[in-house]
């Protein structure tokens, strides 16, 4: 569970539901002293004290489960066998027992997600199936998908899945639709902490500094991107060859008829076989022109624009798109579009617009100072000059990690590249023209002062 202890003894009767059992004496007693050893760390002295309060005092106090947790934890690190089963079991109780007591503090989804993900990483023990596993996860999800937002449990959840098309138990249609449950899910907690982390963003660059509370907060929101990030390039690497185009066409062209006036599904497939590099295939097409003709859409805009380069399917994606985040995507999708045609100004035009949209994402940042190092070249009317368009691009790269925690180890590499590229002191000097600015031209336009 994710509920965090940071309370002083005497806090932890405040707030709290008081009954009858508040007048227990021993359970008075014994939560002092369980308190105590836990937060000197002697969890295995913590044990008794706490046992007898969550047995004779259930609804005695919060501490009882948010303590119990970490104490039952250590009991399973620290034991074998019988033991450790027993253990595994009883932390299971003492979250349903938490749910029970403290129904408000505790979500049914959070619950039996992490039920599900302890009976994952103790299967061998618990002697429990893949079936039985994923029937538990899938409880979660079905019936408090808000409240299951644990990004190991959602991983697990749909490698589960995958697991038992391997098996020949559930269908691939079954398989890719758990993928787009699993993706959903992500998106929207992603767009949460986005929104939150974008306001903090800009904060910054407008140059306040951030409050110490509020850079705790950017470092949390940076984590959890950064995690749900993670679990989905995981999720493409568990399905692997499973997606692959000579799999989705035949499995789609079978189902077209079943599911032509199915809007999810048609978006489903043709965002699978897009990302899938599927969109040469004539079903393609086909999926996206039936998915515009029963509900319009930016995506079917975008593919749409994409397969005919016809401006009126562009303007038609930006009229449709009203989110924010949704919006920044398609843009760094038409940017990425332009850029792998060597359209760099257009495509640097569309990153742009995307960070705008979303200022905490620095990935359009490196895709800039990318196609700046690629047009050095080009751009120069001196090897001096060529090779200050460098500068130009760590420059760039380094915005990526000023505003983006989650690149910052990327960004810098990238600028210490960059700029072993671009001239030496001793070129500065040979040349003398320190602390001047060099105009870089073609589609860059640009300006970039020579290091003092």
């Amino acid at each position: 569970m994710k509920t965090k202890i940071t309370i002083l003894i005497l806090a932890l009767f405040a707030g709290f539901n008081i009954g009858t059992a508040q007048q227990d004496e021993e359970c008075m007693t014994n939560l002092s002293i369980f308190d105590s050893y836990y937060k000197s760390k002697k969890y295995d002295d913590a044990y008794g004290p706490w046992k007898i309060v969550r047995e004779k005092c259930p609804k005695f106090n919060r501490a009882i489960y948010a303590y119990g947790e970490k104490i039952l934890k250590h009991k399973i690190d620290n034991s074998t066998g019988a033991d450790k089963l027993a253990h595994v079991k009883d932390l299971m109780l003492l979250w349903d027992q938490a749910r029970e007591h403290f129904a408000s503090k505790y979500s049914l989804g959070e619950v039996l997600s992490d039920k599900a993900q302890l009976a994952y990483k103790y299967r061998k023990e618990l002697n429990i199936s893949i079936e039985e596993d994923y029937k538990m996860f899938d409880e979660a999800f079905t019936k408090d998908r808000e409240h299951f937002t644990s990004a190991q449990g959602l991983y697990t959840y749909f490698s589960l899945a995958v697991d038992l098309y391997d098996a020949g138990n559930i269908s691939a249609q079954k398989m890719f639709d758990k993928y787009d449950d699993v993706i959903e899910i992500i998106e929207n907690l992603e767009k949460g902490y986005t929104e939150k982390l974008n306001k903090l963003v800009s904060k910054e660059e407008a140059g306040t500094a951030l409050t110490k509370k509020e850079v705790k907060y950017k470092k949390n929101y940076e984590a959890n991107l950064a995690a749900f990030e993670k679990v989905t390039s995981s999720m493409d690497q568990k399905l692997g060859d499973r997606a692959t185009c000579t799999v989705l066409v035949p499995l789609y062209q079978k189902d077209f008829e079943e599911n032509k006036n199915n809007a999810i599904w048609l978006q489903r497939s043709m965002n699978r076989m897009y990302a899938k590099g599927c969109k040469d295939d004539p079903l393609f097409l086909k999926l996206v022109g039936q998915k515009n003709t029963i509900e319009p859409s930016a995506d079917t805009a975008f593919y749409l624009y994409l397969l005919t380069n016809e401006q009126k399917y562009f303007d038609q994606t930006i009229q449709l798109e009203t989110d924010p985040l949704k919006k920044a995507k398609l843009y760094k999708k038409l940017a990425q579009d332009f850029k792998s045609k060597g359209s760099y100004g257009r495509a640097r035009q569309y990153y742009m617009e995307a960070l705008k949209l979303n200022p905490s994402d620095g990935s359009p940042y490196l895709q800039i100072a990318n196609m700046y190092a690629k047009s050095a070249n080009n751009c120069g009317d001196s090897n001096f000059n060529k090779r200050a368009v460098f500068w130009l691009a760590a420059i760039e790269a380094e915005k990526a990690g000023r505003v983006d925690g989650r690149l910052r180890k990327a960004s810098a590499q990238s600028a210490a590249s960059y700029r072993a590229s671009a001239p030496s002191k001793a070129d500065i000097f040979s040349a003398g023209n320190k602390g001047e600015t060099i105009k870089i031209g073609c589609w860059i336009g640009r300006s970039v002062k020579v290091p003092g």
